[in-house]
């Protein structure tokens, strides 16, 4: 998952509205948004290479989202970070009791941000940082660098978000479906080289091999509704279909 923006109102009737797009290579096999047949009330995408997901709600209202942190430079992580959102989705901890035993063995993994969170709370974990935070009523976004590093992409997605605060699945997957791409000199610089900076600067990205795979919206009410809808996508953001579920 490279980009998620969400507005967190624990407030207000619905507690969380989320947007976010998954970016990876075509080529890796990954099973489309269901409920999972090993793990009943758990409704996600699956990484089929390696287990675990990308973003995932369960039927008590527990959801969890997961980005990876660009760093060419750091070493391949021991251990898949699909299994962290997965665990806590087919878990019983809390939000943060969660985080604080992820704490312990997070240089297992590739660096990676983990977003968990339930009707009444929501927490960050950025694993380069090693700090766990739990936010306050807000819009946010997340890429794959720290909460809110206002890369163009991530500050074109959250303004629309805010901006359109009654806009409905259709309309949110449409704005998650934007391929402009900002000029050189505001890319940021993160050791990828400038063609993949501007490939991967848009908060669509298509190409043959990579790009993105789903976009996803998740909605989650105070009165124990939720809903989540994700779009498929193959090379050259080919459409693959779409899945709506909600409890």
């Amino acid at each position: 998952m490279c980009l998620i923006v969400f507005a967190w109102q624990p407030e207000h009737p619905q507690v969380l509205r989320l947007v976010a797009n998954r970016d990876e290579f075509y080529e890796r096999p990954s099973a489309a948004l269901s409920e999972w047949q090993e793990a009943r009330g758990v409704f996600a995408g699956c990484d089929l290479e390696a287990g675990g997901t990308w973003l995932g709600i369960s039927a008590e209202g527990r959801f969890a989202a997961l980005t990876n942190i660009r760093d060419p430079k750091q070493r391949a992580g021991l251990r898949s970070r699909g299994e962290l959102s997965a665990d806590y989705l087919c878990g019983q901890l809390g939000p943060k009791a969660y985080l604080e035993a992820v704490m312990a063995r997070a240089a297992s993994y590739g660096g990676f941000n983990l977003l968990l969170g339930d009707r009444s709370q929501l927490w960050h974990f950025n694993s380069h940082s090693g700090q766990a935070r739990r936010l306050e009523a807000g819009v946010y976004g997340l890429g794959n660098a720290d909460l809110d590093t206002p890369w163009p992409k991530l500050l074109r997605a959250r303004q629309r978000l805010q901006d359109e605060p009654h806009a409905d699945d259709q309309r949110l997957l449409a704005l998650m479906a934007d391929t402009h791409r900002p000029a050189d000199s505001e890319l940021p610089d993160t050791g990828v080289g400038l063609a993949a900076e501007r490939l991967l600067s848009s908060i669509f990205i298509a190409s043959a091999t990579y790009g993105t795979r789903a976009s996803t919206v998740l909605k989650l009410g105070r009165d124990e509704q939720w809903s989540i809808t994700e779009r498929s996508f193959g090379p050259h953001g080919a459409p693959l279909g779409e899945v709506a579920l909600h409890g």
